[in-house]
Order: C-alpha cells, then sequence, then structure tokens
C-alpha cells in the first residue's frame, strides 16, 4: 500500500510539474534570444507567382512586404553556391543533367513554365532567360531580409562554403539553415553554431515524442526554429479518388499529432519559432495562425499579405 501510495504521488508530482513548465517554461529554460520574427515566408521566393527560386521571385516577395525568403542551395562543379532546389536540371530547365556536373557559367536559363508543387494542377510562367542566381546575389540584394536556407546535399564543402557567405555578409543574426536530414543539421551546426538551425526530421518525432511523454519542458533544444508541414494539405494535393482509407487514416492521425497548439505555445514561449509549410489558402493560412504558429510558408505571398492584412494579423 505504501509503495503504491509513494509512486501515485511520484506520478502526480511529474504531470503537475511538467503541466506547469510547458505552460511556463521559462521558470527552467531561458528564452532564446530572437534576432527577427518571421510572420510572411515565401517559399521559394513565392512560386505560385514567379519562377521559384529566381530573382524576380525574390523581389517581388521583399517589395511585398515578406518578412522571409526560403530558398534551396546546391554546389555546383567549379564551387559555386547556387540557389536551385532540384539537384537535375530537367523540371527546371529541361536540360537532363546535374548541378554539381556543371560549372555555374554552364548552368541553362528556367524554362518559361514550372509547376507548383504544393498547388493542384498549377503551373506558373515567367519570362525568358531566367538565370539560377548565387546566394552571394540574394545577398547583395537583399541585406536586411532574414533568409531560410535548404541546404539540399549532405556535402562538407557546401556547408563550409554557405557559412562563409553568412559570414562574409554578416548574416548570423538574419539566416536560419537545416534540411530534413539529422546529420546535414549536425554538420551545419558544428561547422557555425551561431547560425541558428531548423529541427530536421528525426528531431521533430523526437519532439514528438518529449511532449507527449511530458518530458519536453524539461529537455533544453538547440534548435531555433520548427518548420513542419501541415498534413491535412496532402488531401488538396492529391486527387481525392486516389486516396485510400487508410492514406486518409494516416494523413487524420499525423496531423491530430503534430497540429498542437499546447506544443506551438510551448516552443514559442522558449523563443523557438513554428513554421507550417507549404500552405497556399485562406481556410490553412487562418488554421495555422489559429494554432499558434509563428509564421506561414507560402507559394502565393500576394494572397498570404491580403489575408494578413484583412484579419489585421501584425508582421514582424
Amino acid at each position: 500500500m505504501y509503495a503504491a501510495v509513494c509512486i501515485m504521488s511520484s506520478v502526480t508530482g511529474y504531470v503537475l510539474t511538467s503541466a506547469l513548465l510547458l505552460k511556463y517554461p521559462t521558470l527552467l529554460h531561458r528564452k532564446k534570444r530572437e534576432t527577427f520574427v518571421s510572420r510572411h515566408i515565401s517559399h521559394r521566393g513565392g512560386a505560385g507567382e514567379h519562377l521559384e527560386n529566381t530573382m524576380t521571385a525574390f523581389k517581388h516577395a521583399v517589395d511585398l512586404g515578406t518578412d522571409m525568403l526560403e530558398l534551396d542551395c546546391r554546389l555546383t562543379k567549379d564551387g559555386q553556391v547556387v540557389v536551385s532546389h532540384d539537384a537535375n536540371l530537367h523540371r527546371s530547365t529541361g536540360i537532363n543533367a546535374y548541378i554539381s556536373d556543371m560549372a555555374y557559367t554552364e548552368l541553362p536559363p528556367y524554362l518559361c513554365k514550372l509547376g507548383v508543387t504544393f498547388q493542384r494542377e498549377c503551373v506558373c510562367e515567367g519570362g525568358e532567360g531566367e538565370r539560377i542566381p548565387l546566394l552571394k546575389d540574394v545577398f547583395d540584394m537583399f541585406p536586411n531580409i532574414p533568409v531560410n536556407i535548404d541546404i539540399k546535399d549532405n556535402n562538407d564543402m557546401l556547408i563550409k562554403k554557405v557559412s562563409e557567405l553568412v559570414l562574409k555578409y554578416d548574416r548570423e543574426h538574419l539566416t536560419v539553415w537545416g534540411n530534413k536530414r539529422n546529420q546535414i543539421v549536425k554538420k551545419c551546426y558544428k561547422e557555425n553554431p551561431r547560425i541558428p538551425v531548423l529541427f530536421s526530421f528525426p528531431r521533430v518525432l523526437q519532439l514528438l515524442c518529449l511532449f507527449y511523454t511530458g518530458l519536453l519542458p524539461f529537455i533544453p533544444l538547440k534548435e531555433q526554429f520548427l518548420e513542419i508541414p501541415m498534413p491535412s494539405i496532402i488531401t488538396k494535393l492529391r486527387d481525392p479518388n486516389t486516396l485510400s482509407k487508410t492514406e486518409r487514416f494516416i494523413i487524420w492521425i499525423a496531423d491530430i499529432l503534430l497540429m498542437r497548439k499546447a506544443l506551438f505555445h510551448h516552443l514559442t514561449a522558449r523563443g523557438i519559432q513554428v513554421y507550417i509549410w507549404v500552405l497556399n489558402d485562406e481556410e490553412d493560412f487562418q488554421r495555422a495562425f489559429g494554432l499558434g504558429a509563428t509564421g506561414v510558408m507560402t507559394d502565393f505571398p500576394t494572397r498570404l499579405k491580403d489575408f494578413m492584412d484583412r484579419n489585421a494579423i501584425a508582421k514582424s
């Protein structure tokens, strides 16, 4: 009987302490310093309004007043850091070749039309002759705009060169970098721990385990940005008739587990920003901000701006 009472007391104490620290995490953890806060984030510069990852897209988004540019980086054969999502150029240029096998001056221009990955049956049209930009071009043109860099390859030289560019342009306080692969994030953090990193996919799973077991409030976190998808958008990207009952159930469960207001509030109270991607309609914008997300990443920066203006959602 005594042992049972002790166990019950310990469990009750753990649950109450966890609940208290979940709501008030700064009782245990120092809040991370936020050098910028991003509400409006342009995915690949706004891939639904201008050709993705182009200077035209980035300029359009910045002119609209976006808080952050999201982009992807790879390395050319001659060691140039370029802004491109795909390793192979076929989808974006029509040329079946890999960026890593070509010098920067050899890279072909973009096609005039590109499909929008996160908008069903949508094609974005652009002008002729759009070139794949260098990361330094983006830093040169937008010195005061935060940039979210997806390091697409597990390449030590790529990571080193991106870090060198961030340092050269004095952008450690305006940059976040990482990838879904934990190995890449670890290398980024080791290369330059002063540049904030994103949670990798394995770390997101670990974060959820800690949250649902009540351990999260007790655990220190090195990451400063949680960047996650809203699972329910998959039902909008796929033909409903092609989704099986099993797939629908998995999407439903993933959405319930991941889209948690209590989790988002805890993280933001610790100075960890929460970005939800890639949302392209008002219903999803509303849901994300209603759940307490710091920011929304979109292919349609004009849509998001109009939504935020109409609903008096303050920007950074």
